[in-house]
């Protein structure tokens, strides 16, 4: 398996993370929109903080529209957000088992948790990575959260510094929803317009989630359900077995071409502000040849920038920024150029 837990984690953290806040969205779908009970902001805000997480099975489709450019040797798992359009199916059984199903190009990666151990399979390597539930393991080897969980992180991040409405109703994957649309109050520095949070109507789950940004009608980001089903999925969706012939790695000794990484020396990320405009700081880690170098990632996608912090390159998406400066300092957030910077100044 060609990637690392330093490589994963700056990619995700520097650009991944230009997404900001906007790291999920799905769309909502066509058709008439179901007429349903009135329900205060608040009150449906409240309803899906509290809402058990059900079973479910489905199709998350992926509409980007970020601009984000492909990063020259990523997994499928951080390539969604930069494809136009992407698919990846998702099980949970509404406790601790979750299994990812996500295309590559050369294959696919399945993520399983089984509530003890989380497996990661790449087909095209044939490599199982293999890391304890209960510790907090390199990016890659995480099952990435069921949407309606993601959606509840989203919601939690802004809602303090969002103007809260209910703007009509929607249905997605044939399931009845409330529109739940938060807006940035004033103060808020942030490239972002709006996120619109199609809720279903009887279990309180997102739905939906559309990411509107500031300058443009159209949506940045749409990621959601073409299908769900709420029946408990077959456990045995649940329990892995590796391959005939694969080769088993324990995700923390996993570095690159299978060497020893030094994620474990790789410094926290600091966040700076709250809710919109949340800038993250880290520190990109030293590495070799372009699969193995994040710095070298940086140069090929980025544009070279300078200022009172020094030199370095900026990436822009139509929904934020991320800045990293030639001595590995990074910054990031749905949010200007100049919020970036003055998160440097910080430093």
């Amino acid at each position: 398996m060609k990637r690392n837990h330093v490589t994963l984690t700056a990619t995700a953290g520097v650009v991944a993370g230009v997404a900001g806040l906007t790291a999920l969205a799905l769309p909502t779908g066509a058709g008439a929109d179901p007429v349903l009970p009135p329900v205060a902001p608040e009150a449906l805000v409240e309803s899906v903080m509290t809402a058990a997480p059900p079973a479910l099975s489905g199709t998350v489709e992926v509409d980007n529209a970020l601009g984000l450019p492909m990063i020259p040797g990523q997994d499928a798992s951080t390539s969604v957000l930069s494809q136009s359009h992407s698919a990846f199916q998702v099980w949970t059984d509404g406790q601790s088992r979750h299994r990812v199903s996500l295309p590559s190009s050369a294959g696919e990666n399945t993520i399983v948790d089984d509530g003890a151990t989380v497996w990661s399979w790449d087909s095209a390597e044939r490599t199982v990575t293999r890391a304890p539930h209960d510790r907090a393991p390199a990016p890659e080897h995480k099952a990435p959260a069921d949407p309606a969980a993601m959606s509840r992180q989203l919601i939690d991040a802004v809602r303090q510094t969002s103007e809260v409405s209910v703007d009509g109703t929607a249905s997605v994957a044939g399931r009845d929803a409330y529109e739940l649309v938060l807006k940035p109050k004033p103060t808020e520095r942030t490239v972002l317009r709006e996120i619109r949070i199609a809720v279903d109507a009887e279990k309180r789950i997102p739905l939906a989630v559309t990411v509107g940004t500031n300058g443009s009608d159209s949506p940045a980001l749409h990621v959601g359900f073409s299908s769900l089903d709420l029946a408990q999925p077959d456990p045995a969706l649940f329990r892995f077995t590796a391959p005939p012939g694969a080769q088993v790695r324990e995700a923390e000794e996993t570095g690159p071409h299978g060497k020893p990484g030094p994620g474990a020396e790789h410094p926290e990320p600091t966040v700076i502000g709250d809710g919109w405009d949340t800038v993250v700081r880290t520190e990109l880690p030293k590495g070799e040849g372009a699969e193995g170098n994040p710095m070298a990632m940086v140069e090929q996608i980025g544009r070279p920038v300078s200022g009172p912090w020094g030199q370095g390159w900026l990436i822009q998406t139509k929904a934020g920024s991320a800045l990293v400066t030639s001595d590995g300092r990074a910054v990031a957030g749905a949010v200007p150029e100049q919020v970036l910077t003055a998160a440097l100044g910080n430093a």
